[in-house]
């Protein structure tokens, strides 16, 4: 069972300037092809499963932004920790 939700934001600082939305979905990626649940929203991406897994994810986009040509990276990251278990579906439900 899942024991953390972990959001990201992730910034890259492009060499001239790109648009940076290419460099998140190369992120978002990162996190599809880690096989954990997650979900996209407008601003971060939230992803739900064993903390350190989830922030070794967090790692492995950092070093795709850099793959990328990246100068730097900022990730805002929000952490809710519970270990006798954690859902996105149970914390939003009342909402939905």
């Amino acid at each position: 069972m899942a024991n953390a939700l972990v959001s990201v934001q992730i910034i890259p600082k492009t060499k001239n300037g790109e648009d940076t939305i290419p460099y998140v979905d190369a992120a978002i990626e990162v996190i599809a092809q880690s096989g954990v649940k997650y979900e996209v929203n407008p601003l971060e991406t939230t992803m739900e499963g064993d903390l350190p897994v989830l922030l070794s994810i967090i790692e492995k986009m950092n070093t795709r932004m850099t793959e990328r040509g990246c100068e730097s990276i900022i990730s805002q990251v929000k952490v809710f920790h519970k270990p006798d278990g954690a859902s996105m579906y149970e914390l939003t439900e009342k909402y939905r």
